[in-house]
């Protein structure tokens, strides 16, 4: 079972963080990026899973600068309210968020000594994932599902420091088939699937859930940290 700790970024400012830790000693570290839902039961769920496994499982709240204990579902109005977090968050000066996802992976790393660690995020977060593959050194792996924007040619124009697997939909109205496989092309050392899914195939909670495509994109990702982090 998990709980809340308090992480400090470099500039200071203070967020909180869902741990899970494994029984027994570690087999790396593995850092959950939330979606704009907040770090929510789904993604507390996605910690536990990965601690269950063997790693330290860390999930930093993304909207603390903006909101603390924010837990969202995935009704309308939650959607709306998460879509405005989001904007605020990305309003934000640089960078942003993004040291508090430095803050956690530290926190992950001073838990695995001499071990390595890994990254994944969902939606929004799998955008942060593959920002952090391509800014954060301390990354050994990095998983990006369906991640809203990093198609983009200026997203795919970055260079990421550790190796790379991201999963998206077919289906997903978001993220275009073409600019998947426009990213793949700028990228051709990622390993990117595809799936005959919709966006947010992979939340159990969500309309959208496809059991199938979460499963073969579950294996395929333990399968990667389990090659780059151990």
């Amino acid at each position: 079972m998990g709980s809340f700790v308090e992480l400090t970024a470099v500039d200071g400012m203070k967020t909180s963080a869902w741990v899970v830790m494994p029984e027994g000693k570690p087999r790396g570290a593995i850092v959950v990026l939330q979606e704009i839902f907040g770090v929510n039961a789904h993604i507390r769920s996605v910690a536990e899973r990965y601690a269950a496994l063997g790693y330290v499982a860390i999930a930093p709240a993304l909207f603390n600068r903006v909101r603390p204990g924010v837990d969202l579902g995935y009704g309308e109005a939650d959607l709306k309210e998460g879509m405005a977090l989001k904007t605020a968050v990305e309003k934000l000066p640089p960078p942003g968020a993004q040291v508090d996802i430095e803050a956690a992976v530290a926190y992950a790393s001073e838990r695995v000594p001499g071990g390595k660690v890994g990254i994944v995020g969902f939606c929004w977060g799998g955008l942060w994932s593959w920002r952090s593959a391509c800014e954060l050194p301390g990354l050994s792996a990095a998983v990006c599902y369906y991640g809203g924007g990093m198609t983009s040619e200026i997203e795919a124009s970055r260079q990421a420091w550790c190796p790379v697997m991201a999963h998206f939909g077919r289906k997903d109205r978001h993220i275009s088939v073409a600019s998947v496989e426009a990213f793949q092309k700028a990228q051709p050392k990622a390993q990117v699937f595809l799936y005959d899914a919709d966006h947010g195939f992979n939340c159990d909670q969500r309309p959208a859930h496809d059991e199938a495509a979460a499963h073969l994109a579950s294996e395929r990702t333990q399968a990667f940290f389990a090659k780059h982090l151990g």
